[in-house]
């Protein structure tokens, strides 16, 4: 007989002691809600020289018309003056893996096609993974034209056809 009395005190003890649980959390929820969404402030915007993390300066010489320029990329979130930020970031994410730098040369002894891929030049610069960045680019053969390729869109396409101008004077 003395279990059978004990059983209903420990479920009593049990069921007193959820029910302080629960008023307890609906008396903390009640005060968070309480409080008005207004008068959490939003953040300052972020300026330029604030952000921290990514951030590379690529400056594109000899690869013609609208493409020849210096541009800023901001990733995470992706901004600057690059013409496609958020597509050259996400070509920067394909191409971070641990253990490899998506900004290596070409390792020395490499055999390469003997092919011109045209006078354009590239040169980066920044932060990319909490690593500097300071790689060149250049078109002078397979392998340097395989690894300006994989970083398209940060590098321009040069593959597409060149933006021409026409002028107005031979109409």
């Amino acid at each position: 007989m003395t279990q059978t009395r004990s059983f209903p005190v420990r479920r009593s003890a049990l069921a007193r002691t959820l029910a302080l649980g629960a008023s307890a959390v609906l008396a903390g929820l009640a005060s968070v809600s309480a409080v008005p969404a207004a008068s959490a402030a939003a953040p300052p915007p972020v300026r330029a020289e604030d952000r921290a993390g990514d951030h590379l300066t690529v400056t594109v010489r000899h690869a013609g018309v609208r493409r020849d320029g210096t541009y800023r990329l901001f990733c995470h979130p992706a901004g600057g003056s690059h013409p496609e930020a958020r597509r050259a970031c996400d070509v920067l994410d394909r191409n971070t893996r641990w253990g490899q730098e998506p900004f290596a040369p070409v390792p020395d002894g490499s055999v390469c096609t003997m092919q011109y891929g045209g006078p354009a030049t590239a040169h980066i610069t920044g932060t990319w993974a909490g690593r500097r960045v300071d790689a060149t680019y250049d078109r002078g053969d397979g392998c340097r034209i395989d690894r300006w390729n994989r970083l398209v869109p940060l590098l321009p396409d040069l593959s597409a056809p060149r933006p021409t101008t026409v002028s107005r004077a031979g109409l």
